[in-house]
């Protein structure tokens, strides 16, 4: 029995890149841990802090009636199996938010500091969907909320810079809520596809267009 943990982050920039280089992560736990700019988390933890509390009408006029009541906890699921193969997948991540609904249901909240658009909810929703279904079936003594009703995107999308009345200076940003449509068989096909090529005895070849693969080959081609 073969068990790969992923993050849900995994799932976006990492799988969409080099499939080599997300092999020898999840299975080698082999990764290069570029420059990531520390500002856009500080901008997270901002908006975070701003929003811990609130009602969920601060968010959206579109969510139900609630509070932000949750930030930046650990979620970790139960073993996902996979039919054709004994390797199972958990999830283990972090989220940004939690919306705690008064139907008795939650919506998962991740902040971004980007543009807005349709196309960023398609690519953000797998991570959102890998927290949602970490909540709904967690690991022992793990966090567990359930039933998830909604997923969204919260995007800052910084638009112009000023000088206030107290002499600070502030970006002036558009706010957008994204909600997220919510697709469990979808989610678990992708889970499939990822252990299906984490199952493989060797890495595959790089992708032409990963910048570590090509310089990885440079290094060997010169002989060091």
């Amino acid at each position: 029995m073969t068990t790969y943990t992923l993050s849900p982050s995994d799932l976006t920039f990492a799988w969409d890149g080099c499939k080599r280089c997300f092999y020898l992560k999840i299975k080698h736990k082999l990764s290069y841990q570029g420059a990531f700019p520390g500002m856009f988390g500080k901008m997270g933890n901002l908006t975070s802090n701003f929003y811990h509390g609130k009602a969920c009408n601060e968010i959206s006029g579109e969510l139900p009636v609630g509070m932000i009541n949750l930030r930046e906890k650990w979620v970790k699921s139960v073993p996902i199996g996979f039919a054709g193969t004994d390797s199972e997948v958990v999830i283990r991540g972090r989220f940004d938010a939690i919306a705690a609904f008064a139907d008795g249901s939650y919506g998962v909240i991740d902040y971004k500091t980007s543009e807005a658009s349709s196309e960023k909810a398609d690519f953000y929703g797998r991570q959102l969907s890998a927290y949602a279904y970490a909540l709904e079936n967690p690991a022992p003594g793990a966090l567990g909320l359930a039933p998830v009703s909604r997923l969204g995107l919260f995007v800052i999308t910084p638009q112009r810079y000023e000088r206030t009345e107290m002499g600070e200076m502030a970006f002036i940003a558009a706010a957008t809520w994204l909600d997220v449509p919510r697709d469990d068989a979808g989610f678990l096909g992708l889970l499939a596809e990822v252990v299906s090529l984490l199952d493989q005895p060797a890495p595959p070849q790089g992708d032409k267009n990963c910048g570590l693969c090509k310089y990885l080959k440079a290094y060997k081609e010169a002989g060091f």
